[in-house]
């Protein structure tokens, strides 16, 4: 995290290139909001440190004179601040996307920084649910929902999730006008990334019960999920009450909005899904992000077999 003592310790003629890097990502890239934010406090974090390291203002003279040394000074002074490996790692990607594109434009040699390697660490599998205990979870949450709408609305958010593999950010972004769901939907996601999903006709079934029970007036361009005052539903409340449900259900604490979209990617899986075929629908910019879903499935086969033939 930066702040604004780290702001000054950088030269301007850096904290320009930063800017310049940036508005490069927005507007060449897509890169969203979010990202840039955070490519911000990690590469100034990094250009106030080498300032600091070498007792004076980085120009990019200095810059472009950066050792392996320094990298691993730096990388050594951020593990100190007790973060992560994994953290550290997408600092160092932030890092070295820039030193590239600086490299590029001054024209010199990025060697020492684009080879500092990555601290090593263990990859999160996605958690997916058990399509039985998908089924239940839905239908928990069908039965507890304050009023007849609100579970209504709930169910057609979490099937919308499971049936469709949307992000809990991007259902709640339909409108109005997306209303009544048609057979497929044009979904704008990370990165400004577009992709188009099938609808399941219980996923339409189950948004035209909530409209049909939804006392709040619909507008094309107004939010198609509304909160309990008419507004934009929050995020919150769907998570809010799916922790209820795996409480009431028992299952893990992995059982979240996400792992609904997860559970989409392995159920299709499961079922002989072309890996190719599911990135596209999940708007995964990398197949290897999709491959994730692999080492789930290889995981569960693993456990099948060591419990059909236990060790002695």
């Amino acid at each position: 995290m930066s702040g604004p003592q780290d702001t000054l310790a950088i030269s301007p003629a850096a904290r320009d290139a930063l800017q310049t890097w940036l508005e490069h990502q927005r507007a060449l890239k897509g890169t969203a909001e979010n990202t840039l934010t955070a490519y911000r406090g990690d590469v100034t974090g990094w250009l106030a440190f080498m300032s600091v390291h070498h007792g004076q203002s980085q120009g990019l003279g200095a810059l472009s004179r950066i050792t392996i040394s320094d990298m691993r000074a730096w990388m050594a002074q951020t593990r100190g601040q007790d973060v992560g490996a994994r953290s550290l790692a997408r600092k160092l990607s932030a890092v070295k996307a820039f030193y590239r594109w600086l490299s590029e434009r001054e024209g010199f040699e990025p060697t020492a920084v684009l080879q500092t390697r990555a601290p090593k660490f263990t990859k999160k599998l996605p958690r997916p649910l058990a399509i039985d205990a998908a089924k239940e979870l839905i239908d928990c949450v069908e039965h507890q929902g304050k009023a007849p709408w609100v579970a209504a609305r709930d169910v057609a958010v979490l099937t919308l999730l499971w049936g469709c593999g949307l992000r809990i950010s991007e259902a709640l972004g339909l409108t109005g006008g997306d209303a009544p769901l048609p057979a497929s939907l044009r979904i704008l996601g990370k990165g400004g990334k577009e992709r188009v999903v099938p609808v399941l006709p219980a996923a339409r079934a189950a948004v035209d019960q909530y409209l049909s029970l939804c006392p709040h007036p619909q507008e094309d361009k107004g939010p198609l999920f509304r909160g309990a005052r008419g507004g934009a539903l929050n995020p919150r409340a769907i998570q809010e009450v799916m922790a209820a449900a795996r409480m009431q259900l028992g299952l893990p604490a992995s059982a979240t909005p996400h792992a609904m979209r997860h559970s989409f990617a392995t159920h299709l899986l499961d079922a002989g899904g072309d890996l190719r075929a599911i990135q596209e629908l999940l708007g995964h910019a990398s197949l290897s992000t999709t491959q994730a879903y692999t080492a789930v499935d290889t995981l569960r086969l693993m456990d099948v077999y060591n419990r059909a033939h236990p060790r002695a």
